[in-house]
């Protein structure tokens, strides 16, 4: 189990041949993975008025500490995570992670109280994190030349699987009810967790050496800040993180004030919202052919350009299809920008401490994704467009940090030869 036939092929192909069936099990198990978690979690306000709770500032209250804690709790254990899978092995961290959602979302369909659900997420929390690894996987198992298309599939996944989740969840609720719901989620992570198992081969540790032995041991925070660029990089993750997650609280907002009617707002924002998440998934995949064109700085500068651009066409849009417009502008440009930092980042960090970078550039993009809603909130009551506005200035002032700070990583470049992927 978890073996592949190769022995008909040279060793070049047996590597492409094994990269492809592990990227395939990396890209099945993220997208199940994170549509599953999308199928109940927008409908916790509900989840918490069936447990008998009816006081709306309680059930927002409850709502808001559950959906948070988990990233917290992620944010702060996941270079831990990644110190660890380091150490011993990134799918054996993977399953770990898996298998504990399978569990805590099973759970969750049997929570009687608002404090049940708060403290499985806190758990949940603490567990979590396999997201990170398996880009850390995508990086590793790349050939040469590949990191970045690696890297960009399995980012397009995590973004597709929550734009679809919450379609299907609404379905789902409708059919079988919430409680049941997260039975289904649970089985959604059951079938990530035996794609990995089954699916994925770990490469074996380098001169048959135990991970102990890796020098992962002796990286510490102050070596992982010191490679080329990573601290830069790890403000770049939170800032597009930050940019990202900004339109939520606001856009349906605005969709409004621009002229869309008030039965037909819902509708517009869910279009928008995925018209968005499709064209980040486009910047993922482009992200490879430009790092191949213009190298990583380049390619930085200009996706914070472009994504600036449609931050302000967003700000100037005086109705829905050019606000349409400009905002999928804007995701290709966040899409490739998330892609490049990740990939340039994963080129100055040593492959046997991979996992622990990625760790520290996951607890970034938390702290950005957890954040970014109450400035965007506050920022709002100045005017909404304001929100936008303030998105556009700061992408353009990561382009001019990368252009007049960022040195040129060697390694970073995609292959050309893409097309036989």
């Amino acid at each position: 189990m978890g073996q592949v036939s190769t022995s008909g092929l040279d060793p070049d192909a047996r590597t492409l041949a094994l990269w492809r069936r592990n990227l395939a099990a990396l890209v099945a198990a993220v997208f199940i993975g994170f549509t599953g978690f999308t199928l109940v979690m927008p409908f916790l306000p509900i989840y918490i008025q069936q447990m008998g709770e009816t006081d709306l500032g309680a059930i927002a209250m409850w709502t808001g500490v559950s959906l948070g804690v988990t990233p917290a709790m992620t944010a702060l254990f996941a270079p831990i995570w990644g110190r660890l899978a380091d150490r011993f092995g990134r799918k054996v961290m993977v399953l770990r992670s898996l298998a504990s959602f399978v569990i805590l979302m099973a759970a969750m369909g049997f929570a009687r109280a608002p404090w049940h659900l708060f403290a499985l997420r806190l758990v949940q929390g603490f567990f979590a994190g396999y997201g990170a690894l398996c880009l850390a996987m995508a990086a590793e198992g790349a050939p040469e030349g590949r990191m970045a298309q690696s890297i960009g599939v399995v980012q397009t996944a995590q973004r597709l699987g929550p734009a679809l989740g919450p379609v299907i969840g609404g379905i789902v609720a409708a059919w079988v009810g919430l409680r049941a719901t997260f039975l289904i989620t649970a089985s959604f992570y059951l079938v990530a967790f035996v794609l990995v198992a089954v699916v994925y081969v770990e490469k074996a540790p380098s001169a048959g050496k135990p991970h102990a032995a890796l020098p992962s041991e002796r990286v510490t925070f102050t070596n992982v800040l010191a490679f080329e660029n990573f601290l830069l990089l790890m403000a770049l993750i939170f800032g597009f993180q930050f940019v990202d997650r900004s339109l939520g609280p606001v856009l349906p907002l605005h969709l409004s004030s621009i002229g869309v009617p008030d039965s037909k707002v819902a509708l517009a924002s869910g279009v928008i919202f995925s018209a968005l998440a499709c064209a980040a998934a486009l910047g993922h995949h482009l992200c490879a052919t430009f790092l191949s064109r213009w190298g990583a700085r380049r390619s930085l500068t200009r996706a914070s350009m472009i994504a600036a651009a449609g931050a302000a066409g967003m700000a100037l849009s005086a109705n829905v299809w050019l606000f349409g417009a400009t905002a999928s502008i804007f995701g290709i440009g966040i899409g490739v920008a998330m892609t490049a930092a990740y990939t340039t980042a994963a080129s100055a960090i040593p492959e046997a401490a991979r996992a622990f970078g990625f760790g520290f550039l996951t607890s970034a993009s938390l702290v950005g994704m957890a954040i970014s809603p109450m400035v965007a909130g506050l920022l709002a009551h100045a005017g909404i467009r304001s929100v936008f506005l303030v998105d556009g200035a700061m992408l353009l002032i990561f382009g001019v940090a990368v252009r007049q700070v960022m040195e040129e990583p060697t390694g970073v470049a995609a292959s050309p030869a893409m097309e036989d992927a």
